[in-house]
């Protein structure tokens, strides 16, 4: 007989600290923009999870969760939506409304990605997990192929790749990619399923919602909703063709969740500008919306704790060489496309000279961290056939040590950013930042791992039933909105709340603009 399992639901902790990291990095990712910038989000909420969650198989994998969580909050950076937010200020009911239901879409696929990818490394196992990583390097290298030959290429030739604002041929190399893998193996693995699935997704959404049907959220911004949508539903379909229920869950409930803070952070700031204080209230927005979707993120991983059975501790460690590629993807590969700005910054603040010793300041950053990249990953390599004694033994130390190295990494780097000219305005930014990773800090040393939950292969519960679950979220969705514009029309009427241009979407007074596509 299997001995008997006790289980309990995570403490006020878990939530605490996956919303707190999630908010530092929101915050941080304000300064930095786009997709690498909400990677620094993904890697801080999903080591919070995999260290708060009791559970002793995640401890293993913190360093996976940290990459994957990067991965999956990383794909909606590419979404504008500045406009978006414009329209909840404008004053026009219409335009509020539409405002806040955009924003919640926004929300959601930006969030559905970060569930998703949170979920996996909780969900698969360490060989499927670990066959992933060579497909989804070769569309890194695809990528960097783009960026630095085949766009510059197409430009001289005459090609105008701004099609409707979009990342449509970062989503061709990344399918002609997957497609090449799979005629070299002659064999469809997880890894290259997966790209396939988010490609062909990007392309049908973009397809059916931008070219077909002629949808523009925000014209004449981009339209990677579009392609973001499909991209969403791919993840889906993988989860469906996969069997992996619990991962559809966290990306659906993470989705929905993280769409209603995002809309709802909107009009908490829309009432607290009613204070007339002056302060960075963007920042604050940013802080806010990241705090809800770190709360997203972790009801929607409570609910995997439950329903996923303990992996087995004796394992085999297969691809061992996975473990310094994660770790050096989250300190050196995040940290670098980031913090690689700083120099662009202050030379364009005109407080640093361009040229040092005939060599561009940007040449120097890069130099440096490679000497960085060196003196980090030789060790790291050097840990797998004998260790290395500032790593720590336990799989909490090392999850301790990643966390609190990637957090004051990019603090210290952001503070950097923002040092230069800093004004009074920016302590609710830097200074918040600083006190809440500081509380981290002090929480992650003194809590991370003493929770701890004895499983048997028996315990994992059922799945709820997605379409009950779709029902609920959907009823809370429409209530969420309503209420945000119903808020906002209380407190302003027809009034432009300021703080924004005005834009508004429809009518007579439509400030829409059409452009070449």
């Amino acid at each position: 007989m299997s001995e008997a399992r006790t289980y309990s639901s995570p403490s006020w902790g878990f939530w605490l600290i996956t919303g707190l990291s999630l908010s530092i990095g929101w915050g941080i990712r304000g300064n930095f923009g786009h997709e690498y910038g909400a990677m620094i989000a993904g890697v801080l909420s999903a080591i919070a999870i995999a260290l708060f969650a009791g559970r002793a198989d995640w401890y293993r994998n913190v360093a996976y969760f940290a990459m994957f969580g990067a991965l999956g909050w990383s794909f909606g950076g590419s979404i504008s939506y500045m406009q978006v937010i414009a329209y909840t200020h404008s004053g026009d009911s219409l335009s509020v409304i539409y405002g806040f239901s955009c924003l919640f879409v926004i929300g959601f696929l930006w969030a559905a990605p970060g569930g998703f990818g949170t979920a996996l490394p909780a969900c698969v196992s360490r060989e499927t997990l670990t066959s992933m990583f060579v497909p989804i390097t070769l569309v890194f290298l695809a990528w960097m192929g783009e960026d630095f030959l085949l766009e510059p290429y197409l430009r001289a030739n005459g090609w105008k790749l701004n099609w409707h604002d979009t990342d449509w041929l970062g989503a061709a190399v990344a399918l002609a990619t997957a497609f090449l893998w799979v005629a070299v193996r002659a064999r469809i693995d997880a890894g290259t399923s997966l790209i396939l699935h988010m490609a062909v997704g990007w392309w049908v959404g973009f397809g059916v919602l931008v070219l077909l049907l002629g949808l523009h959220m925000t014209p004449p911004r981009g339209d990677n909703w579009a392609g973001m949508t499909g991209l969403v539903g791919g993840l889906l379909v993988y989860c469906r063709n996969r069997r992996l229920p619990e991962v559809a869950l966290s990306t659906l409930v993470t989705g929905f969740l993280g769409g209603i803070g995002f809309a709802g952070a909107s009009m908490l700031k829309l009432v607290e500008v009613t204070s007339q204080l002056s302060t960075n209230w963007h920042s604050i927005l940013e802080q806010s919306t990241g705090l809800f979707n770190g709360l997203a993120v972790a009801t929607a991983m409570a609910m995997v704790i439950k329903r996923t059975p303990l992996a087995k501790s004796d394992e085999p460690r297969v691809r061992r060489w996975t473990e310094v590629y994660a770790v050096a993807f989250v300190l050196l590969g995040v940290t670098f496309v980031n913090l690689r700005k700083n120099p662009t910054s202050w030379v364009k603040d005109h407080h640093i000279a361009e040229i040092m010793y005939g060599l561009p300041l940007v040449t120097w950053f890069n130099i440096g961290y490679a000497l960085l990249a060196v003196a980090i990953v030789v060790p790291l390599f050097r840990h797998l056939r004998r260790p290395v004694p500032i790593v720590p033994t336990s799989d909490v130390g090392k999850g301790q040590l990643l966390y609190l190295a990637f957090l004051w990494w990019m603090v210290v780097g952001n503070f950097d950013r923002a040092l230069i000219g800093i004004a009074e305005q920016r302590l609710v930014t830097e200074g918040v930042i600083h006190a809440n990773a500081a509380f981290c800090t002090l929480f992650v040393l003194l809590c991370a791992g003493n929770t701890k939950i004895t499983y048997t292969d028996e315990f994992a519960r059922p799945v709820p039933t997605l379409r009950k679950t779709l029902i609920v979220l959907v009823i809370a969705t429409v209530i969420s909105i309503v209420c945000d514009w119903a808020i906002v029309r209380a407190i302003y009427g027809d009034k432009h709340a300021g703080h924004s241009a005005l834009h508004i979407r429809f009518g007579p007074r439509s400030t829409v603009k059409t452009g070449p596509k």
